[in-house]
């Protein structure tokens, strides 16, 4: 089974990969990943992507692709893997085509509005890694567990989450309807808690 997971940041795809991959003995794999992987192994296509990010620009399509592809080659792939974080447009998702089409394509579909508020919510805690989100603990300034100042990770900053969600609809987005018309599409509401919503991909699975 070679599955594809999509969602807007912060609409739960990370949490939901590990337990599909872990429920259907599935490679989870992100791109992420695959980056710090090749650097540290200090591959050709890792000193090539070093060497992007470190002029600070993004990793190109073709090389991004090319690290896919890479990655889907080795055996632990031949029995099936689960996409996160990739494809991220459509030039991406028609050069997977050419050399691993997805079986399926998991959407995970929360309102923007909704998404904006959990990012921006969180809460973290330098001293003991603690993460928190003021739904629960409130505007208090200090670590309920350990009394440690509570920071904003600058990920989380209202500005940097408008301009995430903004690069999320424009270039990911498109790709539900590229799949759609391939009949390939799952839509599960992604406004759950995180067990109905794991139980909502398995039974859709089925």
């Amino acid at each position: 089974m070679k599955i594809i997971l999509l969602g807007a940041p912060g609409s739960g795809k990370g949490t939901q990969a590990v337990k599909i991959a872990e429920k259907y003995g599935l490679t989870h794999i992100s791109t992420g990943d695959i980056f710090r992987e090749n650097i540290k192994n200090q591959t050709e296509l890792g000193k090539k992507v070093k060497a992007i990010m470190d002029e600070g620009r993004l990793c190109p399509d073709d090389v991004t692709c090319e690290l896919v592809k890479d990655r889907l080659s080795k055996n632990d792939c031949k029995n099936g893997y689960l996409l996160d974080g990739f494809p991220r447009n459509l030039f991406q998702a028609g050069e997977l085509d050419k050399f691993a089409a997805p079986d399926k394509v998991i959407n995970l579909i929360v309102d923007l509005g909704k998404i904006e508020r959990r990012i921006t919510g969180r809460r973290s805690c330098p001293k003991c890694n603690g993460s928190f989100h003021i739904d629960f603990i409130g505007d208090v300034k200090t670590c309920p567990t350990c009394g440690g100042e509570l920071v904003i990770r600058k990920d989380d900053n209202p500005e940097t989450v408008k301009e995430r969600l903004s690069v999320y609809e424009k270039q990911t987005a498109p790709l539900v309807d590229y799949y759609t018309a391939q009949g390939k599409v799952i839509d599960i509401d992604g406004d759950q808690s995180i067990d109905d919503v794991f139980s909502s991909i398995v039974k859709a699975l089925k």
